[in-house]
Formats: C-alpha cells, structure tokens, sequence
C-alpha cells in the first residue's frame, strides 16, 4: 500500500508517538478490505508502539485508532484514509498516541469543556480537498474529550449509506443522528457551533485590542502578500479573515503559479498562512466583516465591525475580501444546493459515481469539471449560455474526445427540479428557438465564474455595476487610507499572481499613506 517515499516519512512521524497504539480493524474478504488490512500491518511495521487486533464493527473494513491504556481515546475510519486524507490518518496516529496538538491552548480547553454525549460522523471523498479540515478537527475533539466519539466515512466506499442518507455533498457532518452541518469547517467553527457562548467572548476579546496601522481584511493571496509587505516594514498589522486561503481553497490543480509548475489550492493556501506567521501578523480568522466605517478626518480611526459583535480599529485598511462562485439564480438552486447542485466537482464528483450529471458553464472551470467529471460518472451534459464555448482550445480538445460527454451551447438554464430530496432534473431553454427542454440527471455542478464578496461595503467605498471595489494604479479606493486588491477589484485579471502582486501594492501604498501624515494626524484617535 505505501511506496518507499511515502514509507520513510511515515516512520519519521511515526517516532513523535508518546504512548501505545492499537489498530483496532473490522474487515471483509473485499478487496479494499484487504488493502486496508495490508495498510494497517505495513503501519504497525514502522514503530514498536503501534500494533494491530481485531475488532468488529457494522461498518466494514474499518478500523479504530484507539490509545492501548486508555480505550476512550480513539478515532474511527470507515474507509482507507489515503488521498487528501492521508494527513488525516497521519495526525489520528500522533494524537491517539501522546503527540500534542498545535491547537490553541483557549481552543482546546473549550474542546475539553464540552457536555456529551457528542458522537460525530462525517462524509468525506479522497478527492476533496476541503474533507481533512473537517476529519482532523473532530478527530482532535474525540481525543480531547471522551464524551466525543468520530467516525469519518468514505462515501463512495459505503454507497448505500450515503443513499439512504441522501448525502449528496462533501463533507456531510452528523451529530447524533442529524445534520450538523456541510462544507467546509473549522475546529474553531464547530466549536462555536457547540459552545453557544464562543461568539460573545471572542468579540470581547477582539474589540480589546489595540488599534492596527494597517488592517488587511481577507485572507486569500492578495490578503497574505499585503500582511507580509506592511508587517516586513515593522508597522504594527493585523489580518482578519472569514476562512484563510480564501478561494484558493476550492482550488484543485494550480499550473500558472510562476516558478511552481504545479500545486493544490489548499498546499498552497498552507504555504501562505506558515509565511503569514513567520511576521508579527495578528491572525484573526473565522470572522466575517460585516461592516466598516471610515475615518471621520483623514489619519483618524476607520472601524472594521463583524459579525459577532467584534470592533476592530485602525489607521488604514486593505480590503482583500476575494470572490465566491457565482449561483444560476434559478427556481429549485437554493432548494437542493448540496442535494445534488454542487459547486464542487473535486469534492463531490465521486458520489456521483455512475451517474447522469450537468455541468453549467463553458469557460476552463467548467469544461476542466466536465473532463474530471466524466471519467467518474455515466454521463455528462455540459450546458453553455453563449453560442460556443469559452475554454482554452486544448481543453475543448480534450472534451471533444469523451465519449461519455455531450455539449449543449446558446441554452439558457431555468429550473432546477427533484423530489423534494434530491435533484432529478433541470429545464433549458434553446436560445436560438426560445424551446424549453428538460434533462434528467441526478447532479448539477455549476461553474459560471465568481462575485465579488463586496456587499457589505456598498455605502462605504465606490463600487461598479457588478460590485467590483474601484481602485487606481497604486491600490487606493475612493476613500483616503482605504486600499483594496485582488479578485474583489477592478482588476482585470481574476489570477493568483495579479492578486498576490496587487496585495503588496496596496500594502506599500498605505505605508506610504502612513508616512506622509502630518503627526499630529497619525497620532489623533
């Protein structure tokens, strides 16, 4: 199951284990269950203080992860945790075994407070990026605290689960029997969602704070370029974001990032937050800005408000907020989103296995979904308002050899239907006819482009038609000592790297701000 590569870093980790390990596994005579058998001998072999019995369990092959001299200390997979999941099964490993976490300390004692019964179960797919945040937080909390239990659960691999669950979108988190929640969460996220006094206590602890000369709100490239360019030039710098990495997040293969011929959004997005934290960066995330007032005279005071309550302070502000993908605005959308309309097809491609999909959009997101897509599913129909498509010639190429996929251009999708459930249809118009059609299928992914996350700064600074933050050459908006860049501009180039040098841009700019305020102005509050 490892190669020698994957092997050797295995057995370096594996050395930070303080206290014995049991692979606890429940297999079958299927083929993954003999992978995972081999899987967990060939991990029992690097380290003395791992070993492996066997279990039951109604889930199989499965296996718990469980501390030998203490037996509530455990985690479960259902599943063989290779893929995006592979850290996961990595760290369960460390924690079970002794290894401390790098949590923080206030967030862990939160962790531990917790009343139980709490028992988690969580969908993942090994192709979705966004699943380990999720696995390895509740993995961490079933350590933590022995009235938690976790089970994480690949869902190709239990289809009929997933069926009867009608889960139709990873990660899927149950508590107790009943939705928890979907998509993307952090440690910090879940907790709150638990300890319903989280919130009140971070925005006291937040609007404690001193007030920043420079405050980068957003946490995606533009957000971490300008954090590092205004920290580098020793002025006191905070970032507030609503999740770190940003878009990037959502992004699977990286091929245009200069020097870097290829990389995964979320390897990158860790790349940025450990540079971030290699300067005096005051790292606020999983805070949504809700509202910021300017300086009433210029070098005065601007005020960032979230939504927790939170006011944070400072002398000039760099919006870096970034986009989101964009909805069709259609009747049925809202209603089955993530019942079978998904924006993700990394994520939840594989649950679709074997079955009728669309994909909506003929741009290079949405012809790349469609080729990934088809070599998992039956079909695919990818649908395009224009009257051809708009991808690179070499991926129209490369979808036009496909036998599984038919393109459908100058249509116009109306409706989303289903079940009540679940998805089972949606209805197009021919553009050129003005004729309706319907399509049956069990899947929609839509990848139309990105809005800018600008709405609540409607009333603050200039915005265009289409909610783009109007900026000049040098980063400024229409307020003096507010600065913005990134997918969230008039930039033109939506890119990685246009962001990343906009973000220094903007950064250098307010510094220069800074510096050419009277002083009795930079020092008034």
């Amino acid at each position: 199951m490892l190669d020698a590569t994957i092997t050797a870093q295995l057995k370096a980790y594996l050395v930070n284990i303080r206290e014995p390990v049991e692979l606890v596994a429940a297999l079958d005579d299927s083929t993954k269950g003999r992978e995972l058998g081999t899987l967990l001998d060939d991990i029992a072999a690097l380290s003395d203080l791992v070993s492996v019995i066997t279990g039951d369990d109604a889930r199989r092959p499965s296996f718990l992860i469980r501390r030998a001299s203490d037996h509530a200390v455990a985690v479960r997979f259902a599943g063989i945790p290779m893929g995006h999941e592979f850290t996961s099964l990595v760290l369960a490993l460390l924690q079970v075994g002794g290894h401390p976490s790098k949590a923080a300390q206030d967030l862990i004692e939160q962790v531990r407070a917790l009343d139980g019964p709490l028992h988690f179960e969580s969908y993942f797919s090994l192709s979705c990026q966004n699943c380990p945040d999720v696995v390895q937080a509740l993995n961490l909390m079933a350590v933590l605290n022995s009235q938690i239990t976790h089970t994480a659960i690949d869902g190709s691999l239990f289809k009929s689960e997933v069926e009867t669950r009608q889960v139709m979108a990873v990660p899927t988190v149950y508590l107790n029997g009943e939705v928890f929640g979907q998509g993307r969460m952090e440690l910090a996220q879940i907790v709150a969602k638990l300890d319903t006094g989280a919130d009140a206590k971070a925005a006291e602890k937040l609007s404690s704070k001193d007030a920043f000369e420079v405050l980068v709100v957003g946490g995606g490239p533009a957000g971490a370029s300008a954090a590092i360019y205004a920290a580098r030039k020793g002025i006191r710098t905070g970032l507030v974001a609503e999740r770190f990495g940003g878009q990037v997040l959502d992004t699977m293969a990286i091929e245009n990032f200069i020097s870097v011929p290829h990389t995964e959004g979320p390897k990158l997005a860790a790349h940025l937050e450990s540079h971030v934290g290699e300067y005096d960066v005051d790292v606020m995330n999983l805070q949504r800005a809700d509202a910021l007032v300017p300086a009433p005279y210029e070098g005065g005071l601007h005020e960032l408000r979230l939504a927790n309550g939170a006011k944070l302070r400072a002398r000039t502000v760099i919006l870096t907020t970034g986009a989101r993908w964009r909805t069709m605005n259609v009747p049925g959308e809202d209603q089955y989103r993530n019942k079978g309309v998904a924006y993700c097809p990394h994520c939840d491609g594989p649950l679709f296995k074997g079955k009728r999909v669309a994909v909506i959009g003929g741009g290079n997101s949405g012809v790349e979904a469609a080729i990934d897509l088809a070599g998992i599913v039956a079909h695919v129909t990818l649908i395009e308002y224009d009257s051809q498509l708009r991808a690179d010639a070499v991926l129209q190429r490369k979808l036009a050899s496909l036998p599984n996929v038919k393109v459908i251009t100058s249509a116009l999708t109306t409706e989303v239907h289903g079940d009540g459930v679940k998805v089972t249809s949606l209805s197009y118009k021919d553009r050129n006819s003005d004729q309706l059609h319907a399509l049956e299928l069990e899947g929609i992914f839509v990848q139309i482009g990105l809005v800018p996350n600008t709405e609540w700064l409607r009333d603050t600074v200039a915005l265009t038609p289409r909610g783009e933050i109007e900026i000049d050459h040098r980063g400024e908006t229409s307020r003096l000592g507010i600065f913005a860049a990134g997918d969230a501009t008039t930039e033109p180039y939506k890119q990685i790297v246009v962001a990343m040098g906009a973000g220094s841009t903007a950064a250098l700019s307010a510094f220069d701000y800074l510096i050419r305020l009277p002083a009795e102005l930079s020092q008034a509050a």
